[in-house]
């Protein structure tokens, strides 16, 4: 396989988790507003928009490589802050796991945003 497939392959893998995530989001915003609200978050509404948009946009251009690594860099520390936020409870088995899970998804970002999203994608296009 060539270079570029694995790299459109490895993009794929790490919007869909986003993808469908923002898309739950923001066809619930009333539900995630709620759910927010109940771990303190501040302004549960506004929250819930901008995560589910920067969820569903951030997964949509990670998977047609369009502004890959402005991109790659935002959902990298997004994942780091989410970790923080809501998963460091360590008590708790799975948060741990999706603790961990957040800093993996992270490296992958960084791995892209170093190296670009490979010449399947918009930004190989347009340069």
């Amino acid at each position: 396989m060539s270079t570029s497939a694995i790299v459109l392959v490895g993009r794929i893998l790490l919007s869909i988790i986003f993808i469908l995530a923002g898309y739950g989001k923001i066809t619930n915003l009333s539900g995630t507003a709620g759910y927010f609200a109940g771990t303190g978050l501040p302004v549960p509404m506004v929250t819930a928009v901008v995560v589910s948009l920067v969820e569903l946009v951030g997964g949509i251009f990670i998977l047609v490589g369009f502004f890959t690594r402005p991109t790659a860099y935002v959902l990298a520390a997004f994942c780091i802050a989410t970790a923080f936020i809501a998963h460091f409870n360590f008590a708790d088995m799975n948060q741990m796991i999706n603790f961990q899970k957040n800093f993996a998804m992270a490296g992958g970002f960084l791995v892209l945003a170093a190296f670009g999203p490979g010449a399947l994608s918009v930004d190989a296009r347009r340069a």
